[in-house]
């Protein structure tokens, strides 16, 4: 199959892109950044350098991929989700030929959708009533892919991410290698967590059952919820960090964002894909994605 990723060099994207190549796809990335043509050239990954609000670049390849992936990030993810979807649609209509089958579109969304909650298991199916402030948005675009007329789309919502350069958790190792663990939230909270690995085996099994699954919705995350206060306490004795683990108040939406809770248990992509996380959890192998971090930072 013909893939083509925009945001390529994330930490999304890249273990995606890599993971394709490796299942013996064809990937190309769209890269923001010069400097990552190399990277992603030397992971047999067709570089393609092009700002995201101007993705006029690579849209005339629609005519021969078999599915785009939105893996983006930053500041103006907001803005760019619903532009790049409605591009990609408009040139599917422009460039692919009579007859030819539907696009697939995969795009990514995040488990924060689900609100904070904790008393309610959530999965999959379950309404979206409450998002946190943060991405109240997604929940439209969501819709606006899966039910797109004219694409096949797919929404995949990862849950916190961690593994290699530690994703959001790098926040916290930093502090923590500096001496002090403090983290957003207060007792009690637990989250919803996925190795980026098993994620990116996520993205090559709909990306290959793409043309079956077109409007579905799902959830991505580890079989079972992990403790923050387990996960603060474990990385006090991980990182020889001054203890004890101390709570801080959040003053942005962001920061707030981090203190969610989401008791998840996705159901559909083992049920319809046969996927099933097989990464080390968070805490017990902390010792593990602690130094992964490190060594990512040339500590």
């Amino acid at each position: 199959m013909r893939v083509l990723i925009i945001g390529a060099s994330g930490f999304i994207g890249l273990p995606v892109a890599q993971a394709l190549v490796r299942a013996g796809h064809i990937v190309y990335g769209v890269t923001r950044s010069q400097a990552k043509v190399k990277q992603l050239a030397a992971e047999e990954i067709i570089p393609i350098v092009a700002d995201t609000n101007n993705p006029g670049v690579w849209l005339p390849l629609v005519a021969k991929l078999d599915v785009v992936i939105e893996a983006i990030g930053g500041a103006d993810v907001r803005t760019l989700s619903a532009a790049l979807l409605k591009a990609t649609a408009e040139a599917a209509q422009q460039y692919r030929p009579a007859g030819a089958p539907k696009l697939a579109y995969i795009y990514t969304s995040g488990c924060w959708v689900h609100g904070d909650n904790r008393n309610e298991i959530v999965t999959d199916t379950t309404p979206i009533t409450k998002p946190i402030d943060l991405v109240a948005w997604r929940p439209q675009v969501e819709q606006l892919v899966a039910t797109n007329p004219i694409l096949n789309g797919i929404v995949i919502r990862p849950a916190l991410l961690y593994g290699r350069s530690g994703s959001i958790l790098a926040m916290l190792f930093k502090r923590a290698y500096e001496g002090q663990v403090a983290w957003y939230g207060t007792p009690g909270g637990r989250y919803s967590v996925i190795h980026c690995d098993d994620l990116a085996d996520m993205y090559v099994r709909a990306t290959e059952k793409s043309s079956i699954i077109g409007g579905k919705i799902f959830d991505v995350a580890n079989d079972m919820t992990e403790s923050v206060d387990d996960l603060l306490q474990k990385l006090v004795e991980v990182s020889g960090a001054q203890g004890p683990y101390q709570y801080v108040q959040s003053s942005n939406l962001f920061e707030t964002a981090i203190t969610t809770t989401t008791l998840l248990r996705p159901y559909l992509a083992r049920a319809l894909l046969g996927w099933q996380p097989r990464k080390a959890s968070l805490v017990d192998h902390l010792d593990i994605y602690y130094n992964a971090w490190k060594a990512s930072e040339g500590l």
